[in-house]
């Protein structure tokens, strides 16, 4: 992404709108989206300010607000539009580097997850997860996380995809937030592992906890 301040300003501002169109279809969190454009509106305060009157301290608060946006900005990318149904055409729009999706027998990802939930404070869930057959519980090597896929539904889905949300897991364990409306249902929790070129593995099992 641009380094320099004004073209990050254009790159971030093409950035948001994109995303701000298809966020419904793409189900992303509107408070993450909410942070995210909150982080940018800070810098271009600080941007502005800086332009007016380039002080050494104003430079400072604005190359400092960048820091946040492109660290909050980098972890966005990596949770949820590193997967379907985001493709390549929409990552390009979006100045979203495309990664090479070539499967070949190196890159294809074989391991699967386990996991278990833990009910923690009302309205949320937490996931642990480790790689299926290991004694330790970090992530594959090479791998960005676990995608994390989950609905609240009155029977066990027919297929991963009928679960309505799904985020990535870069660490473990997980918190899950649920609405009001969704406290005393069941949901239903499924992983599989993602590797840095966005493939991911096998489904595993569906795992249930009730609402607290």
């Amino acid at each position: 992404m641009p380094k320099n301040a004004q073209q990050f300003r254009e790159f971030m501002e093409n950035f948001l709108n994109y995303v701000n169109k298809n966020k419904t279809a793409w189900k992303i969190p509107a408070d993450r989206l909410a942070e995210l454009s909150g982080s940018f509106d800070t810098f271009l305060d600080f941007l502005d300010a800086a332009v007016n009157l380039p002080t050494s301290a104003n430079i400072h608060r604005r190359q400092d607000a960048q820091t946040v946006v492109v660290s909050q900005l980098r972890a966005f990318v990596n949770q949820f539009l590193r997967f379907d149904p985001v493709t390549d055409a929409d990552r390009i729009e979006m100045g979203v580097p495309v990664r090479d999706t070539i499967r070949t027998d190196h890159f294809v990802v074989t391991e699967t997850v386990d996991f278990v939930i833990h009910l923690s404070s009302i309205r949320e869930i937490v996931v642990d997860f480790w790689q299926q057959g290991t004694v330790h519980k970090a992530k594959p090597k090479g791998y960005e996380g676990a995608v994390i896929i989950w609905g609240v539904a009155d029977a066990p889905p027919e297929n991963p995809e009928d679960l309505t949300h799904h985020i990535m897991a870069s660490r473990r364990p997980f918190k899950l937030h649920f609405n009001e409306e969704d406290r005393g249902k069941t949901v239903y929790v499924a992983l599989s592992w993602q590797n840095e070129r966005g493939i991911k593995g096998p489904w595993s099992e569906y795992k249930t906890a009730i609402v607290p």
